[in-house]
């Protein structure tokens, strides 16, 4: 039998007691007044969740994955967040992945069953193969969900990079994870409804996570996403911007650059300012490691 009544996440808000005998606004000012504590909550970890977002970066060096783990709300928003890094940063679809209790299927129809299964977690890692390289982050609002558990436990005997992101205190998920990384957002404004602040909480860390340790990989120039996947009218427009933006060029200059460099605006942004081959442009940014500042560099200096 659960204690649900030891859980911060299942306990009774008094701010939205009678939140049913309120005006419309009246309902929408005690969300938002909720969820300004889902950013509070965040705020202490920070420096845990900048030397996370390290770590990860270091790891995917070294040829590493990161790999979210989760069951309803919580692994729904690590399929979000992973699936997102490709057309954002250009990663191959397998570097960060998102693994929800149940399968794919579980994404669009709740099977709520699936995450009080252990060894499925477990097995779920395992088909992975996962190593000392990668990086495996368990996610559960309440701490205590038995598939992340197993999930982190053999992705941790296997010699992985185990994170936590909880939403309750002293959790089973923190207890078996490297590190943990728990925003206590208190009780929601619908009793257990985790979807709400502790889903906030958990999206606003992965944000952070991913972001950081693409940022620490060089695929962030500035504030641009300069390894955009241009694979959308869109995503072509934003490619465009950047390199005649970073190389301060005609429009026309940096479509140029693109269609030699593979609609890649990366070694685009080196075709335009140097005026070299796709290939020079890729080995500058190989020698750079992948950083475009350092590659940037490195090419006037020839000129």
């Amino acid at each position: 039998m659960i204690d649900l009544s030891r859980l911060e996440t299942e306990r009774k808000n008094p701010a939205s007691a009678h939140i049913d005998e309120l005006s419309p606004l009246e309902i929408m000012q005690v969300i938002h007044a909720e969820d300004q504590k889902a950013v509070d909550a965040v705020t202490p970890l920070l420096p845990k969740i900048a030397q996370t977002a390290d770590d990860i970066a270091r790891r995917m060096r070294n040829g590493g994955r990161l790999l979210y783990c989760g069951a309803g709300t919580s692994g729904r928003l690590g399929v979000l967040d992973a699936v997102e890094c490709t057309p954002t940063y250009g990663t191959p679809p397998e570097l960060v992945m998102g693994i929800i209790a149940g399968g794919t299927s579980a994404m669009f129809r709740a099977k709520e069953g699936a995450e009080d299964d252990e060894s499925l977690g477990e097995a779920d890692i395992a088909a992975l193969s996962v190593t000392e390289h990668d990086t495996v982050v368990g996610l559960s609002a309440s701490g205590r969900t038995p598939y992340v558990i197993g999930a982190l436990r053999y992705a941790k005997e296997k010699g992985a990079f185990t994170v936590s992101v909880a939403c309750a205190s002293n959790s089973p998920i923190a207890a078996v994870a490297d590190i943990d990384l728990t925003a206590v957002t208190g009780a929601e404004v619908v009793t257990g409804s985790t979807r709400m602040k502790a889903g906030t909480a958990q999206k606003m860390i992965l944000n952070m996570l991913s972001t950081g340790a693409m940022i620490r990989l060089g695929k962030v120039y500035g504030n641009l996403m300069v390894d955009v996947a241009a694979t959308n009218e869109k995503l072509r427009e934003r490619a465009l911007n950047i390199v005649a933006e970073v190389a301060r060029c005609s429009r026309e200059k940096a479509l140029s650059a693109l269609r030699a460099a593979d609609g890649q605006a990366k070694p685009a942004i080196l075709i335009a300012i140097g005026s070299c081959t796709k290939e020079k442009a890729d080995r500058l940014l190989r020698e750079a490691n992948e950083q475009l500042a350092v590659a940037l560099s490195m090419i006037k200096e020839e000129k």
